[in-house]
């Protein structure tokens, strides 16, 4: 895209961004000019819903106004101030430590540069753009997830990460667009331009706009026609816990989704241990294969669908007790849901895993022989070098051990098919993250979720996706459209 088009959307887009709901940041710089409270609102709305940041803000602006108020708040008050934000507790510690920060370094001044801000604790390089922007209205190009993913759907950037598009926006985004790019595109991104499935029906710039790797939402039509094919979307999601992602948002982020069936790893749970919200999703009929020891492993799968039978496991006594294989039976296809053993550090469980993937290949094999096999879940293995950002670094690692990556070559050559990367042929896509060292943020990650159908049922698949935008777990959703067969 040339910026002469650019300016087009960029021109109507400021005709429709008043009808649209202002990201909170931009409200509370309207309601006050205070550098700190839009410095402490933007630290508590990374990676959380702006309603949640706006009532957490609130909260925190009631009990401490000014920095002199926050120094007297301990790191737990903080805490219980603005629970449920994302990272709560890394943010109180963040906000524990910042009037004592900005005195030290400032003199009690919050500054108004990137250079400067990026110093105090839990600022980063988005948080400081966005502060010197809507706090001091100084130019300055703020990049998050929004900004990122709408210039490379327009295809005006070409980039892996936020921190590659800030700099390339920075080299060719006109001046007259820093102070507003980032307001707009939040708006946009939240109302229609949306992480999962946009609103590309009835999006004010479509006429300008390559769709760049996009999914439209599905736009009801009217009664099914005769004939046609109408696919199934299958989304499965390591949750790493599913008490935790409760919390985090999780069933509205299944509201987004919509799957027909939605296929959980690492569920980390017992059914009643669970709150209502996570065993009983509305239209949904669930099954469960929790793993004898309590707080480890386990799946779970959800599906409007009711299945024709159910398979707990796969008739091994040593593997099945960890919870890690269940498949639904429907008229046309198998769906395996499944959790591979991590091969632990220095490879100590890479034995038990290898065993369990030539049983699991076995299994999966003999039910392609019956009708069409899906293999969705968390492998925990990255097969090639471009499923991982640091392939030289990790030769021996789990899940990129060389045995390991052996048996998926085997895995595949036997007759399945990786439907990634019949779309997505390239590197840079990750489905796993770890927590430390910013990594997520950086995309320094490995793709360990998969779909994978039996290769005679390729026909069947439509497109294949994963949705890094999706934030709560250290792992991503990953997506398949499977083509329904037409009647015989």
């Amino acid at each position: 895209m040339d910026t002469a088009t650019l300016d087009k959307i960029l021109t109507r887009l400021a005709e429709e961004i008043p009808n649209y709901r202002v990201p909170v940041v931009d409200l509370i710089a309207v309601q006050t000019h205070d550098p700190y409270k839009v410095l402490a609102a933007t630290i508590l709305s990374a990676r959380t819903r702006d309603e949640t940041t706006a009532g957490a803000a609130a909260r925190l602006f009631a009990k401490a106004p000014d920095l002199a108020a926050l120094s007297r708040l301990t790191e737990g008050e903080l805490a219980r101030l603005i629970h449920p934000v994302g990272f709560f507790r890394n943010k109180a510690a963040y906000l524990a430590r910042l009037p004592e920060a900005v005195n030290t370094l400032f003199g009690g001044r919050i500054p108004d540069s990137v250079e400067e801000l990026i110093k105090l604790p839990g600022v980063g390089r988005k948080t400081a753009n966005l502060v010197v922007v809507v706090a001091f209205g100084k130019p300055a190009i703020c990049v998050d997830t929004h900004v990122h993913r709408i210039m490379n759907i327009w295809g005006y950037v070409q980039t892996a990460t936020p921190l590659a598009t800030e700099t390339a926006l920075r080299a060719k985004l006109p001046d007259q667009y820093w102070l507003t790019i980032n307001s707009m595109l939040v708006a946009f991104g939240q109302a229609v331009c949306k992480p999962l499935y946009p609103h590309c029906d009835r999006c004010p710039v479509v006429q300008w706009c390559p769709q760049i790797g996009v999914t439209p939402r599905r736009v009801p039509t009217g009664p099914a026609v005769a004939g046609t094919r109408p696919e199934l979307r299958l989304i499965s999601w390591n949750v790493n816990g599913l008490r935790a992602i409760v919390g985090k948002g999780f069933a509205e982020i299944v509201g987004q989704l919509a799957p027909d069936i939605l296929a959980l790893q690492e569920i980390k749970a017992h059914p009643e241990q669970l709150p209502k919200e996570a065993r009983e999703l509305p239209g949904y009929h669930a099954y469960w294969l929790p793993a004898q020891r309590k707080g480890y492993s386990g799946v779970a799968t959800f599906s409007r669908r009711e299945p024709l039978a159910v398979r707990y496991g796969m008739e091994v006594a040593e593997f099945d007790g960890e919870g890690r294989v269940l498949t639904l039976e429907f008229a046309d296809f198998f769906l395996i849901n499944a959790y591979l053993p991590n091969a632990q550090p220095e490879l100590a469980r890479l034995g038990y895993k290898l065993a369990f993937c030539r049983r699991f290949s076995e299994f999966a094999a003999d039910l392609a022989r019956q009708k069409t096999v899906v293999v969705c879940g968390d492998l925990n293995v990255a097969h090639r070098e471009i499923d991982l950002a640091r392939p030289k670094e990790n030769q021996q690692s789990p899940g990129f051990s060389r045995g390991e990556r052996a048996w998926m070559d085997r895995f595949l050559t036997a007759g399945f098919v990786d439907t990634f990367r019949l779309f997505h042929p390239e590197g840079g896509h990750y489905s796993w993250w770890s927590y430390r060292g910013g990594a997520r943020q950086r995309n320094v990650g490995w793709r360990i979720d998969y779909f994978c159908v039996d290769a005679d049922s390729r026909h069947r698949v439509k497109a294949a996706a994963i949705h890094p935008e999706i934030t709560g777990s250290d792992h991503c959703p990953v997506e398949l459209l499977l083509i329904a067969p037409l009647p015989s």
